[in-house]
């Protein structure tokens, strides 16, 4: 069980060493594309072995919890790994065409692989020690990826980026000092059992604070967001791509699993500054995007704006919120990293992101239009789109908690991304080119063209399955929703059953 846990993790770091080596030539893409591949196989394995054994955990070196090194999966942990290794097989194709040789050169495909280990390694430690070595596996392999180019523009961003994600590693180190002061232990299953049991319940509550700031850096919520639309258009589309899809989540997952297993003490206080932050997080972002007239930036700040989605499943706590964020965690991420995807494609055809320097796109490339409205279409919430079932949920939630100003809240930012999401379908697909030049897709050769246009269609066709068939999810995530409430499994896979 220790092995089925940590392949995941050690797939995508012998990947990446062999596309380091490999960095020169067509090989480094190559390595990074099959060791996605097999990421994502042993991915579904985990899956599987969740699903037909209940929560796994393994203790590294036969150390027992909670002295030694826990990983652990529970159902919300294997659908993380799983859609990480999905969205990391579909950018490293979509990567051998986007990232340019000189890049490439420079390890792009080693760091890409160490970033999706990092993310993998967050959703399986079963420790917060751990957690904060993996949120530094990440740092240091985004801000690389962020930077690579040397722009000014990505140095900047870079700065603004690292210099409040630091901030955020200062949080985190003090409240994990403090939590080990007040109950001797990290270990997440132990930490469920002990913070209950301290004297000064007070001061967890104020760590527990700590932790919500530190978290929420990493997720970008309001009104710690300023340096994600800082930096998110400026690197290579498929870097943007797997950010989007991917860093903000590991903050939701885990603001989820804190305050959902940890810090359940206080939740009339810490889950109320939640449900502020969660409006505030979707309206200021989706205010921002329909600001905006470039195509990343627009999609930069819609990744705030929905982020506030999920923070407000966690802040209702109730079965079917929970249900609804988890639902929603897992569809934005397809098509939050899709929309990136399709926006590096009409910048390879027209040659910009910039909404009033492109148009056309419809009449050049419609295949590309078409996949550009399935994504587009789900981020809004129309029916009968996987983005419909998860807004759906979380409204009915917020409406059976009496909270009806939130759920109006939440109706009425979908209207402002279906304004964002027509600005873009109006001015770079369907109005022709403001200069009578039309886009040509004679800038793409096949070879060039297919490892663009094949995740993009995949990633689309599991959304519409998503929302077409989507009995099958919400019953997974309702299951997750019920461990997420009930953690006494958790708990008995990690300390034994005595625990």
């Amino acid at each position: 069980m220790s092995w089925l846990l940590s392949l995941p993790i050690l797939i995508p770091f012998a990947a990446a060493v062999i596309s380091f080596l490999l960095k020169d030539g067509p090989g480094g893409r190559w390595a990074s594309v099959i060791g996605s591949g097999a990421m994502l196989v042993s991915a579904i394995a985990l899956m599987s072995s969740v699903l037909d054994q209940g929560v796994v955990a393994g203790q590294m070196g036969n150390w027992p919890a909670s002295f030694g090194i826990t990983l652990v999966a529970d159902l919300l942990s294997a659908v993380m790994v799983l859609i990480t290794a999905i969205t990391g097989l579909a950018v490293a194709v979509y990567a051998m065409a986007d990232v340019k040789p000189d890049i490439e050169r420079l390890g792009y495909h080693a760091l890409f692989q160490v970033l999706i280990a990092g993310v993998a390694g967050a959703f399986l430690t079963g420790d917060l020690f751990n957690l904060y070595v993996w949120f530094e596996v990440m740092l240091i392999a985004s801000f690389g990826l962020l930077v690579m180019g040397g722009s000014k523009e990505q140095i900047d961003g870079g700065v603004k980026y690292v210099a409040l994600n630091l901030i955020s590693t200062i949080l985190f180190m003090t409240g994990i000092g403090l939590l080990y002061a007040m109950t001797g232990t990290l270990n997440l299953a132990d930490l469920a059992r002990t913070v209950p049991t301290v004297e000064n319940q007070g001061m967890v509550t104020v760590v527990a604070v700590m932790f919500m700031v530190a978290f929420g850096v990493k997720a970008a919520v309001f009104p710690l967001f300023f340096w994600l639309p800082a930096a998110y258009h400026t690197p290579a589309f498929a870097t943007s791509a797997v950010f989007a899809g991917l860093l903000t989540k590991v903050g939701v997952y885990a603001l989820i699993r804190m305050f959902t297993l940890v810090f359940v003490g206080d939740i009339s206080f810490t889950h109320e500054i939640l449900l502020w932050v969660a409006c505030f997080t979707m309206v200021t972002g989706v205010l921002g995007a329909a600001a905006q007239n470039d195509f990343r930036k627009i999609l930069s700040f819609h990744i705030v704006s929905q982020i506030g989605y999920m923070i407000l499943g966690l802040a209702l706590m109730t079965p079917l919120a929970i249900l609804g964020a988890i639902f929603y965690l897992v569809h934005h991420i397809i098509v939050k990293a899709n929309l990136f995807l399709v926006a590096g494609v009409a910048n390879a055809i027209a040659g910009s992101t910039e909404l009033k320097r492109i148009g056309g796109l419809y009449a050049t490339a419609p295949i590309l239009a078409v996949l550009f409205l399935v994504p587009a279409f789900s981020l809004a919430g129309f029916p009968p789109l996987s983005g419909f079932w998860a807004k759906f949920l979380l409204i009915r939630a917020a409406l059976e908690e009496g909270a009806g100003f939130v759920a109006f809240v939440a109706l009425a930012v979908g209207l402002f991304t279906i304004f964002s999401m027509t600005k873009i379908w109006a001015e770079a697909f369907w109005t022709p080119h403001p200069d009578g030049v039309e886009p040509r897709l004679s800038s793409l050769d096949r070879k060039t063209l297919w490892p663009l246009i094949l995740p993009i269609a995949a990633l689309a066709v599991l959304t519409c399955i998503i929302g077409l068939f989507p009995e099958p999810f919400v019953v997974f995530a309702e299951r997750t929703a019920d461990q997420l409430l009930n953690p006494a499994p958790y708990i008995a896979a990690v300390l034994g059953d005595g625990a």
